[in-house]
This record gives C-alpha cells, structure tokens and sequence, in this order.
C-alpha cells in the first residue's frame, strides 16, 4: 500500500484537480488555446525549475534564483536605457546570472557555507541590487525596443490547427531538453547524482565536487537570469520584485516531481510535471475568479503533501 501511495499518489491527486476544473470549466479549459496558454504562463517557471533540478541533484538547492531573475531584467532594461542593443542586453543579463550563480557556488563549494545560508545571503543581495540600479522603480519606455518586446508574444504556427506555440515555451522546451540531457545522458550527470547520494564517497572515487558543485550553481544563475529576460520581454519592463514567486514555485516543482518518481530523486521530466500542475491549478484558479492568496494556499498545501507522500512511501518501503 504504502508502494503504491508513493508511487500513484500524486498522480491520482492531479486527475481529481483536472477533473474538478474540467467539470467546472468544460468549454474553456481543456482546450489547445488554453493548454498553450498554460505553456506560455509557466515558460519562465519551468526554465528555472528545470536548472534548479541540476542544483537539487547534487542536494543542494537555490534561494536566490527569484532576486537573480529580477536583477537580470533590471541589467538589461538599463543596457537598453544606455542605448545598448538587444544582443548586449541579453548577454549582460546572462553574465550577471552566471556570476552570480557562480559566486553562491563558489561560497558553497569552496568557502564551505551551507546553500541554505549562502543563497539566502545572495538573494537579499542581489534584491538589493535590483533596488539600488532601478531606483525602486519600474523601468520601462521607448528605450526598450520593439523587437525585444515583441519577441515574447510571438510563436510558431502548428501546421493548420491556427494555434500558435509561443516562442517563449520554445525557448523553455529548449531548455528544458538540454538540462535533460545534462543530467540523464552524460558523466557530469551521473556525477551530480553520485554528490547527492553521498558527496565524500563521490569524492573519494574521484569525482570533482567542488568544480561540479560550482558549475551547477552557475548553471542556476544562468537560468534565473534567463527568466528575467524571459519577462522583462513578456510584459516590455522591467520590476526588481519580477521574479520574487519564482523561487518557491521552482522548488515547488521539484518536490512535486520528486513524489512522483519511483526512486524519489530531482529528474527533469518530473520537475515539468510538477510545473504543469501548478500551472494548471492557477490557470484553472484564475478562470474561477478565486483570489491569488487562494492559489499561494493551495499549492503550499500541495507541496506538503506530496513530500508527506513520499516520505511515507520511503520509510515504509525499506
């Protein structure tokens, strides 16, 4: 029993949400527009959700990645301000995800602070850069091109259905793909994993920790990062609280996915399930007219349970 609760639990709880909001909304919700339209909502989620997942693989775990996507997008609204062009935007974004990535990797890996207290650290310090660069304001205006703006309502059409897979959830599918590929088709993956069963057998078997831990908090950085142009494209402005839900909701997901799989681990297509149900329960929420605060409710509610479930599952499965 406690096999099956762990393994089909989760699952069971997102068809009975499915359900529910199928029945209360049966013209409008489970529809292609509308399942696009989720992709598109849970685009910037599902980039940061899946670098988080290299980070949690190892056992560790990002706090900053929400002010990191907020100081991003500030960086490249004041390149567009300065009169920089798009390219230079987009790169000095990134840059400032990877150092800043790196930077908590390097405290974590090197310096030997716990992620806990390292990226909480980092997250008040990058929030406070995003305030001392925009000045607390939102930055917006016709120095922000259109083409930069226009970037995040555009799509691939798909064939002769006349929907529109946006750009924006091709971008998250791209790197959704690549963190895939990191984690389950290489060494450096196997590698990660072997850090989170156990960091000092993986080091005496000669596995590089500190460089792979390193790498992995840049690669955190530079997804957060990605998220921030990601909305700052989508909304054509930038906000130094952008990307505050961004952080929990990337946990979130994680640990939804992590209930989900048989062996209780950070896997990448897990972690987009665990996207997809968040965003089909606020889609569904949003529908409804239910307020904001409900969904903040419901999905902590979500994530308690299904890590309950899966350590259910884990002690009594031994």
């Amino acid at each position: 029993m406690a096999a099956l609760l762990r393994r089909y639990g989760t699952f069971v709880a997102v068809a009975l949400v499915i359900g529910y909001f199928w029945l209360e909304l049966p013209s409008t919700f489970l529809t292609g527009r509308n399942l696009l339209n989720i992709s598109q909502q849970t685009s910037m989620l599902a980039v940061v959700a899946a670098t988080m997942t290299v980070v949690m693989a190892m056992g560790d775990f990002d706090l900053s990645v929400g002010s990191m996507a907020s100081l991003s997008g500030i960086v490249a609204a004041l390149v567009f301000i300065s009169g920089g062009s798009a390219p230079l935007a987009v790169c000095a974004a990134l840059l400032c995800g990877l150092a800043g990535g790196g930077v908590n990797g390097a405290l974590v890996a090197y310096v030997g602070i716990l992620p806990f207290i390292a990226t909480l650290g980092a997250m008040t310090v990058f929030s406070g850069l995003a305030f001392k660069l925009s000045g607390g304001q939102t930055l917006f205006g016709d120095a922000i091109p259109h083409g930069f703006s226009d970037f995040a309502r555009g799509g691939v059409p798909l064939l002769s259905t006349g929907l529109v897979a946006p750009d924006l959830t091709l971008i998250a599918g791209a790197t959704v793909a690549a963190a895939w590929i990191l984690l389950e088709q290489t060494v450096v993956g196997r590698r990660l994993y072997a850090i989170g069963g156990n960091a000092e057998a993986a080091r005496l078997a000669g596995v590089p920790v500190r460089p792979l831990r390193l790498a992995a908090f840049g690669i955190a950085g530079l997804g957060a990062a990605g998220a921030g142009l990601m909305y700052a494209s989508r909304v054509a402005s930038a906000n130094p609280t952008q990307g505050a839900g961004l952080m929990l909701d990337a946990i979130a997901a994680v640990f939804l996915g992590q209930s989900m799989t048989e062996e209780g681990e950070p896997r990448v297509p897990a972690t987009v399930a665990g996207v997809l149900i968040l965003g089909i329960i606020g889609n569904g929420l949003t529908q409804l007219n239910v307020d904001s605060s409900v969904r903040d409710i419901l999905t902590g509610s979500i994530v308690i349970a299904a890590v309950a479930v899966s350590s259910y599952g884990k002690t009594h499965t031994r």
